[in-house]
């Protein structure tokens, strides 16, 4: 894709109110793509549109109702875009929870597991025939280096045999660099022109501070921001590079370029030998579609 051929694409990017999703909304903006965001805060959804359409103000930019712990609420925007556009370009999975205590969805599933990966399997799902019929669509999932130390227990996928906060959410990640891949290769498998794509923002000054609602030490952010973080705005050029970079043909994993890949400029980067399981992924998704109730079609 070039900016040219850009210019006037739909893409949806969830959770675009804050940090990454924010930024890169920002530049698609600005290279002119027409932007749907969805959030689960409208309030917080219109003051983003403020601040992007303050930096391009001739921007197309919407914002719908979406919350992605909450299946009723995929459904309901799922049908509200297929029933209101002929086509989708680029669809971003990027809202997401981390590290929260324990506490469940709205369909009884573990917060993080729940938002992170089901939210956006179910989503994905009900948007594809839409992305199946526009021309070189592709779909891009927001992973974590947190998948590397990730493994899917399918014997506590609730967390009701004990919970530990980060490492459900690094399962969750590893859930959504399986999922993409797995979703590439049924996309190829089908002869599908959409590709999937994942990524990571390496590690960026945005929420990681916050971790349970509290604040880490002053000097412990100061000493992350210096050595670790990188802005959220260079740590959205991952997510714009999957997005758009022309070059890409599907299962790629994007993620900047630096020491310990935590900051730097989008490269393409090796997955974790666990996210390129094809036996998982496969388990995982006939376990999703069984919890969502939401089966994939990826034909007529």
């Amino acid at each position: 894709m070039t900016e040219q051929s850009l210019s006037s694409k739909t893409v949806i990017i969830t959770g675009a109110n804050s940090g990454i999703g924010l930024e890169a909304a920002k530049v698609l903006a600005g290279i002119g793509m027409r932007l749907v965001i969805a959030v689960r805060n409208d309030t917080k959804g219109a003051a983003a549109r403020n601040e992007i359409l303050s930096l391009h103000p001739g921007a197309s930019v919407e914002i719908r109702s979406l919350d992605v712990a909450d299946l009723s609420s995929v459904r309901s925007f799922a049908e509200s875009i297929l029933r209101d556009f002929s086509a989708l370009d680029v669809l971003i999975n990027n809202a997401g929870v981390m590290i929260p205590p324990y506490s469940k969805t709205k369909d009884g599933f573990e917060m993080q597991f729940g938002s992170n990966h089901l939210g956006h399997f179910a989503l994905t799902a009900q948007l594809l025939p839409l992305l199946l019929q526009t021309p070189k669509s592709r779909i891009v999932t927001i992973g974590s280096l947190a998948h590397n130390r990730g493994a899917i227990d399918f014997d506590n996928l609730d967390g009701s045999r004990g919970y530990q906060a980060k490492k459900f959410y690094n399962q969750s990640k590893l859930a959504n660099m399986l999922f993409a891949l797995e979703l590439d290769r049924r996309l190829k498998k089908h002869g599908a022109e959409t590709i999937s794509v994942v990524c990571h923002p390496g590690v960026s000054g945005t929420n990681i501070f916050k971790l349970g609602g509290r604040d880490a030490p002053l000097f412990i952010r100061n000493l992350a921001n210096k050595f670790y973080l990188q802005p959220p705005a260079i740590g959205a050029l991952a997510t714009v590079h999957a997005a758009t970079a022309p070059h890409l043909t599907g299962g790629e994993y994007i993620g900047p370029d630096g020491p310990g890949r935590r900051k730097g400029y989008p490269a393409l980067e090796t997955p974790h030998p666990s996210a390129l399981d094809e036996e998982v992924a496969k388990q995982l998704w006939d376990i999703s579609e069984e919890l969502t109730g939401i089966k994939f079609k990826f034909g007529s």
